[in-house]
């Protein structure tokens, strides 16, 4: 329906006030499109707070969407600071390992509002956790608040990370 959407709405060319309409509609246009009415990374700020999931995970338009981002953001490597992963939104629950592992814990807290992840994701979050070097710190160190920041990443945390937070 989106993608029939897109198509009645460019039917004459994209529509200056693009930002009025559903971000999910932006999933189905490419950054190119959008830079009539705005830059690449508007439109990734933009198609960040889209709902992903319209897009199947690991489908050709999502990795083509990341791959996009990232190279309108000019991230050269896998590190992925605060200010990008605020602009890449929930374009982050599609990062691959390598990214969560040497982003620390820029990503913790956005990653914790995907649905589902992949293996390598999983391990790479618990590496993270386990290190410490977050923002929230090490798991002895956390706190209620702390818990309910994460919450949609406890239940992949393994037994050795769970028993150090406090009760």
């Amino acid at each position: 329906q989106l993608s029939c959407l897109v198509r009645m709405v460019t039917l004459h060319g994209i529509p200056k006030d693009l930002d009025n309409y559903p971000r999910d509609l932006l999933l189905f246009l490419s950054p190119s499109d959008y830079a009539a009415t705005g830059s690449c990374v508007q439109y990734f700020a933009n198609t960040g707070k889209a709902n992903l999931d319209v897009l199947q995970k690991e489908s050709p338009r999502r990795k083509q969407l990341l791959l996009e981002a990232l190279a309108c953001l000019k991230i050269p490597g896998t590190q992925i600071n605060e200010e990008n992963a605020e602009i890449l939104g929930r374009l982050v629950c599609d990062l691959g390992g390598e990214y969560i592992r040497n982003s620390g814990g820029n990503l913790l807290k956005r990653l914790s509002q995907c649905g589902s992840f992949l293996p390598e994701q999983e391990e790479a979050i618990r590496s993270v956790v386990s290190s410490g070097n977050t923002a929230f710190g090490p798991p002895v160190a956390w706190s209620a608040f702390t818990l309910n920041e994460l919450s949609g990443l406890i239940p992949l945390l393994d037994h050795s990370i769970l028993q150090k937070v406090p009760k």
